[in-house]
C-alpha cells in the first residue's frame, strides 16, 4: 500500500479544500458528495489507478468538483478549476474530452452502464485493465444501472468495482432504491462487500486489494455521511449548496492540508497525461453484389454487414435479443460469453438502455461497436445515444422495422415518431436508405466517421428496389433516383427508405413532369448550399415519409407522413389504411397543385 490511513485523509482534506475552493467560486454545484465521498476517490487515485490502465467513472456527475479536484492534484492537466460551471470553463456535470474524464456523466444511471462498457473493452481487448465506478443511492434507483449491473453479473466482468456511496438520501429526502440492494447485486452475480465505513481506509484498503482476486465483479457499499461536517450533515438539504457563505469558507479552511497538498504531488509526478483515445479501424469496401428487385433493406444490410466481417472488418456488434430480426447476427458473427471474449458478436439480452450506455463505453475504451433494436425501442436508449453524440462517440446503431408496415404486432411496435425525434439529436447521423447503393453508403458513412453516432434505419418488409442511377454522388445526403420525362419540372417527390418506390408510383401516376429525390439523411442535405438545395427541391415539393409529418416542413410544401399511431393488421393493409395508397395521393397532390 503505497499511502497509509493518515496519509489518506491528509489527502483527502486537501481534495474537500480545493473541491470546495472550486464550488465556491461558481456560487454553485453540489457540496454533499465532496464531504462525504472524497475518501473513496482519494483512495483509488492514491493506491490503485495505474495511469494509463486503470479508468475510473464517476457516475455520480454532480460530485464534479469533487473529481476535478482530485484529477488536478493528481497532475492531470484539467484547466482553472475557478471556470467551474461558467462559460467556456469546467463543466457542471464530468464530459469526456476533459484530462482524465472517461465519461460523460450526470443523467444518473449512465456511467454505471459506461463502467461496464468500459470494463467489456478491457477484457476484449486483452489489456489487464481494471474499471472503479463511484455510484449514488440515485444512480442505483434508474433502471439503466441495474440493467448494466446485470449484464456484468453474466459476463463475469471480475476487472469492474463498482463503490456505492450509500448515504440514504437524495433531494427529496429518504432514497427510493430497493429494500435490499446488495442482496439484488448479489443475485445478478457479484461479489458483495457490505457496510465498509468511509472513514476506515484500512479496511477501504483491504478491500480493494481483495478485489483483484475476485473471479466476479466486485460491488463495495461504503457507508457514508451525506455533507459530514457540515451544519447539514445526514440531510438531504447537504446534496447541493445550501450553507451559508461563512460556513463554506469556514470548512475549506478547515481541510487545507499543505501535507496532503505534498502527497498529492507524488502521485502527480507518476501520472501519464490522459487522453482519450480515437477509434481507430480500417474499414473496407467490398463490392456488394444484389440483384432481387423485392427485398428488405434489413436483410441487404445484414448481408453488407457479413461481407464486411469476411473482408477483415474489427467490429463489435450486439443486439438486445433481436439480432436475427435486425440482421445485426449474421453468418460471421461469433458469439462472446463470459470465458471467451474473442468474439465479435454481443447478446445484450432485453436491455436497450444499458446497451447504448455499455456501447459508449465500449467506444472509449477503443472498441468500435453496433448495437440493435427495432425502431420502436430506440425511445428506451435516448438518453444514452444523445450522451454518445454529446460526447462524439462513433457507435452506429441498427434499427429495424421502421414503420407502421411492421403490421400484426400492432401500434406499440410501429415506430411514428421515433424518426423526427432521432432527427432532432444534435451530431446523431440518421441513415434511412432505399436501396443496396444507400445500404451500403449508409454503413460506410457509419463506419468512416469518427465523431459522430449513426442510427441506420431499415425496413422489416420488403419492397421494390429503385436503382441508384450510376456514378451518383450520395455525399449530400439526397439525390434526384427517378428524373422527370419532362423538361419542366413541375413536382419533386422526396420520399426516404421503403417509400421510395411508392413516391415513383405516384410520380407516374401523376405525370412526366415529377421527379422523386431520394434523401437518405436529412442531417446531410441540411448541411448543403441553398444552392444545390434549390437545384435539387424543384417546382412544388413534397415530402412522402410513413412518420411524423411536422419537421418535413422544413424542406416540403406539403407533406404525406403518419401523424397518429398504427393498428393491428396486415403491415400491406395497415399502411394503406394510414393513406398511403398511390390513387389517392396523387389525387390529394394534383389539388393542392392547382
Amino acid at each position: 500500500m503505497r499511502f497509509n490511513a493518515n496519509d489518506l485523509m491528509e489527502m483527502s482534506n486537501a481534495v474537500r479544500a480545493l473541491a470546495l475552493h472550486t464550488v465556491h467560486c461558481a456560487h454553485s454545484g453540489h457540496i454533499g458528495i465532496i464531504l462525504s465521498a472524497s475518501n473513496i476517490v482519494t483512495t483509488i487515485y492514491a493506491n490503485f489507478l495505474r495511469p494509463g490502465l486503470d479508468r475510473f467513472v464517476l457516475s455520480a456527475g454532480h460530485g464534479s468538483a469533487m473529481l476535478y479536484a482530485v484529477l488536478k492534484l493528481a497532475g492531470y492537466k484539467v484547466g482553472n478549476l475557478d471556470s467551474f460551471r461558467q462559460i467556456g470553463g469546467l463543466p457542471g456535470h464530468p464530459e469526456l474530452g476533459i484530462d482524465g474524464v472517461d465519461a460523460t456523466t450526470g443523467p444518473l444511471g449512465q456511467g454505471v452502464a459506461n463502467a461496464v462498457g468500459l470494463a467489456f473493452a478491457e477484457k476484449i481487448r486483452g489489456t489487464g485493465g481494471r474499471v472503479y465506478c463511484l455510484c449514488s443511492d440515485g444512480d442505483l434507483s434508474e433502471g439503466i444501472a441495474f440493467e448494466a449491473i446485470a449484464f456484468a453479473g453474466r459476463y463475469g466482468l471480475d476487472n469492474l468495482v463498482l463503490l456505492w456511496d450509500d448515504n440514504g438520501l437524495t433531494i427529496d429526502g429518504v432514497a427510493q432504491t430497493a429494500v435490499d440492494i446488495p442482496g439484488v447485486v448479489r443475485a445478478a452475480g457479484w461479489r458483495v462487500i457490505n457496510d465498509v465505513n468511509v472513514n476506515d481506509f484500512n479496511r477501504l484498503n483491504r478491500v480493494l486489494i481483495d478485489s483483484r482476486r475476485s473471479e466476479h465483479p466486485v460491488f463495495v457499499q461504503v457507508k457514508t455521511v451525506l455533507g459530514a461536517g457540515s451544519t447539514l450533515a445526514g440531510k438531504s438539504d447537504a446534496h447541493g449548496l445550501a450553507i451559508k457563505d461563512t460556513e463554506m469558507l469556514k470548512l475549506m479552511r478547515q481541510f487545507v492540508s499543505g501535507r496532503g497538498e505534498a502527497m498529492w504531488g507524488q502521485v502527480a509526478a507518476g501520472t501519464v497525461l490522459h487522453k482519450t483515445q480515437k477509434v481507430h479501424t480500417i474499414v473496407p469496401s467490398p463490392k456488394f453484389e444484389n440483384d432481387e428487385d423485392i427485398i428488405s433493406t434489413r436483410e441487404l444490410s445484414g448481408q453488407y454487414l457479413n461481407l464486411l466481417f469476411e473482408h477483415g472488418m474489427n467490429l463489435i456488434g450486439g443486439s438486445a435479443d433481436l439480432g436475427k430480426n435486425t440482421g445485426a447476427c449474421v453468418a460471421k458473427s461469433k458469439p462472446i460469453n463470459e470465458k471467451d471474449f474473442s468474439g465479435n458478436y454481443i447478446n445484450y439480452g432485453v436491455r436497450e438502455h444499458a446497451m447504448a450506455g455499455i456501447m459508449n463505453g465500449l467506444c472509449v475504451g477503443n472498441v468500435r461497436s453496433y448495437g440493435s433494436t427495432f425502431l420502436v425501442f430506440s425511445d428506451y436508449m435516448r438518453p444514452a445515444i444523445r450522451i454518445a453524440s454529446m460526447s462524439k462517440l462513433p457507435v452506429i446503431y441498427l434499427f429495424s422495422h421502421d414503420s407502421v408496415a411492421v403490421g400484426q404486432d400492432g401500434p406499440t411496435h410501429q415506430p411514428v415518431e421515433q424518426l423526427a425525434s432521432l432527427r432532432l439529436i444534435p451530431g446523431l447521423n440518421v441513415l434511412r436508405p432505399c436501396n443496396k447503393t444507400e445500404v451500403v453508403w449508409a454503413w460506410q458513412t457509419a463506419l468512416t466517421d469518427t465523431v459522430h453516432p449513426s442510427a441506420i434505419i431499415l425496413s422489416r418488409q420488403k419492397f421494390e428496389q429503385i436503382k441508384t442511377p450510376r456514378g451518383t454522388d450520395l455525399s449530400g445526403g439526397a439525390y434526384v433516383i427517378y428524373p422527370a420525362k419532362a423538361r419542366r419540372i413541375r413536382l419533386t417527390l422526396i420520399a426516404t427508405g421503403a417509400e421510395v418506390p411508392f413516391a415513383v408510383a405516384v410520380a407516374k401516376k401523376i405525370g412526366p413532369s415529377v421527379q422523386v429525390v431520394s434523401m437518405p439523411s436529412v442531417e446531410r442535405f441540411r448541411a448543403t448550399s441553398m444552392k444545390f438545395q434549390k437545384d435539387l427541391l424543384r417546382g412544388f415539393v413534397v415530402a412522402i415519409e410513413a412518420s411524423a409529418s411536422a419537421p418535413w416542413f422544413e424542406f416540403a410544401d406539403a407533406v404525406v407522413g403518419i401523424d397518429d399511431f398504427g393498428m393491428s393488421g396486415d403491415g400491406a393493409t395497415v399502411i394503406k389504411s394510414m393513406g398511403f395508397d398511390v390513387d389517392l395521393v396523387a389525387a390529394d397532390i394534383c389539388k393542392k397543385m392547382k
